[in-house]
């Protein structure tokens, strides 16, 4: 179980590490179901959980519903990964991964975008709720 940031951001560096190396073998192009089976093969040889196209509950009004709202991947049950393949992230991409984070109680997810030329400086942002800033630092 990961109960301080620093396993939360190791985790999430080891999942931008196994991106970098997908996009260093494939390169820009492809569609996103592609990056996606082959970023779950990377991440699982390194040991990690991985679980694809997870469903998220929805309760209303103290009813769930079922909607067909998936996220792309949920690693090690702590850090959503959501993959794109677009010129530029937009505030939609950001909303659509805080309202992941939040459906699911999670401390942090990255939105990871492989059309572009380097994922570190260009196709990765990170984001975390509230729950990330409470968890002790770990270091």
């Amino acid at each position: 179980m990961y109960t301080t940031k620093k396993e939360i951001n190791d985790l999430c560096y080891e999942i931008l590490s196994a991106a970098i190396e997908v996009h260093k073998h494939l390169g820009p192009g492809l569609l996103e179901s592609i990056y996606e089976k082959c970023l779950t093969f990377e991440l699982r040889s390194r040991g990690f959980e991985v679980k694809n196209q997870v469903a998220l509950p929805l309760v209303y009004k103290g009813n769930f519903l079922e909607t067909e709202l998936k996220l792309d991947l949920l690693v090690n049950d702590i850090v959503i990964v959501e993959l794109k393949t677009v010129d530029c992230f937009n505030p939609i991409n950001e909303a659509q991964l805080l309202s992941h984070l939040f459906l699911l109680a999670l401390p942090k997810g990255i939105l990871i975008n492989f059309k572009c030329r380097n994922i570190m400086k260009e196709g990765q942002k990170t984001l975390v709720t509230k729950s990330f800033f409470n968890l002790p630092d770990g270091y």
